[in-house]
């Protein structure tokens, strides 16, 4: 009994350290490139900001068509009047008076030169126009966070480069001290280790700092606390070693114009301002409308002859309250025709101020599509750059390494000094250090031909 008492003790105390060490691990979360996206996607406040005005544009299509109705207004006034008033019912002068009156009244435009037509067009296209602003804001964000995605990933292989570097530094200065001391190495042998060893450190530290700064910025467009604990999905190598290059810069450009948003907001909103011109061409015609209303009122004071009396004087009858509103009854119904004859100019002014508006529109589109044609045609040739260069890079990185392993064999049975062995492993790591940046930089270019061909940035194509 006294022996299983302690193996309990143990036994408790394991369950406890099992229970523990994986929840530290389950704190960091795994963001993925494409969850990186859509979540920055959910909460970006540009992106918001731009469905915010899309929702203003709709709000204001929705009041173009209501202009097609028909205006109901109903009116009801009352007043005291002090000191003489005519009364209308009397033909005489009374001390004071309550009146009150109501009325309702209806206005049906009938023709304003096709403007409210137009207006709702124009309408419709400023908010496809702004729709369009949205998918712009959602790819601009897209492509940042693959930017800085990728960013991260780089840096964070780069550290872990570094702090390779500097394991391999401190082994060697252990094997310098100790060839030192038994008298194989000299001083110079034993500081060009220590030095290499400093400059690995802050190598180390530099990378780390390039790496939580990448990583902040991930954050920070993901809208996501920054003390929060994520670790980033590495690509498949394969994917980078099969990467397409063979593009061509027009085919490209050709599917680009048809589906980036920019250059869809661009087109439309030449549309718009082509339709404010016929707009402004409204009001050289006669506008028509339509009204109608129903008018009445009550007096305290009104009344009526009903005869007259001995002296022959007229006997006045109160008028009730029912009798004033049917007396007093006034409606009516009418046609009103404008015709604009000379407003200062105003129309044609806005006519050709419409027309200078949709010139800039279409030199606003022209450019949109000039710059996309650049981007592109830019893209294309960095594609094919990088991949050469992660060719390249390779290369060097293999024969780098291999270099140094002969010479680090040659210098630990004393046939190569530590300046060999220090420049043979500086050499190498900076190698790895552009190999890893050539590899990323690779993806990068070609996940940028992939976002303007309208596909969807993964690493899984």
């Amino acid at each position: 009994m006294k022996k299983s008492f302690p193996y309990l003790i143990y036994m408790i105390a394991g369950w406890c350290l099992v229970l523990l060490l994986p929840s530290h691990g389950a704190a960091q979360k795994l963001v993925t490139l494409r969850g990186a996206v859509y979540e920055a996607l959910d909460k970006n406040l540009q992106v918001k900001q731009a469905q915010f005005q899309a929702a203003l544009s709709h709000e204001d299509l929705k009041q173009a068509k209501s202009q097609f109705y028909p205006t109901l207004n109903a009116d009801v006034s009352g007043s005291m009047r002090f000191g003489r008033y005519f009364d209308q019912y009397t033909a005489q002068l009374v001390p004071s008076v309550n009146t009150a009156s109501a009325g309702i009244s209806t206005d049906i435009p009938i023709f304003q030169g096709f403007q409210r037509i137009n207006q709702i067009l124009a309408n419709k296209n400023q908010l496809a126009a702004d729709q369009s602003n949205v998918e712009k804001a959602k790819n601009d964000l897209v492509l940042s966070v693959a930017t800085t995605y990728l960013e991260a990933l780089t840096n964070e292989d780069l550290l872990t480069a570094a702090e390779q570097q500097l394991k391999l530094s401190q082994r060697q200065l252990e094997v310098a001290e100790a060839n030192y001391d038994v008298g194989n190495s000299t001083l110079a042998d034993l500081s060009q280790a220590k030095s290499q060893v400093a400059t690995d450190e802050l190598n180390v530290t530099s990378a780390s700092n390039a790496f939580e700064l990448s990583m902040l910025n991930l954050k920070q467009l993901m809208e996501m606390d920054p003390g929060e604990d994520i670790m980033l999905e590495k690509p498949d190598i394969q994917l980078v070693e099969n990467t397409i290059v063979a593009y061509d810069a027009g085919e490209v450009f050709a599917t680009a114009v048809a589906v980036q948003p920019d250059i869809q907001a661009a087109e439309l909103s030449t549309e718009v301002a082509k339709t404010n011109i016929a707009i402004a061409k409204g009001a050289y015609y006669p506008s028509l409308g339509f009204g109608a209303g129903y008018n009445t009122s009550v007096s305290s004071v009104a009344s009526r002859v009903v005869g007259v009396d001995a002296n022959n004087e007229p006997i006045y009858e109160r008028v009730k309250f029912g009798e004033q509103l049917k007396e007093n009854e006034s409606p009516y119904i009418g046609l009103s025709l404008r015709i604009p004859i000379f407003n200062r100019f105003q129309t044609k002014t806005n006519v050709n101020k419409a027309k200078i508006n949709y010139q800039y529109a279409l030199t606003n589109e022209q450019l949109a599509k000039n710059n996309l044609s650049k981007i592109i045609a830019q893209a294309v040739l960095d594609l094919r750059a990088a991949k050469m260069q992660y060719q390249s890079t390779g290369t060097a990185f293999v024969s780098a390494k291999d270099a140094f392993e002969v010479i680090n064999q040659r210098f630990e049975v004393g046939l190569a000094n530590s300046v060999e062995l220090f420049t043979a492993q500086t050499t190498m790591n900076r190698a790895e250090f552009d190999h890893i940046q050539a590899r990323y930089n690779l993806l990068f270019r070609s996940k940028v031909i992939d976002f303007y061909l309208g596909n969807e940035i993964n690493f899984e194509n």
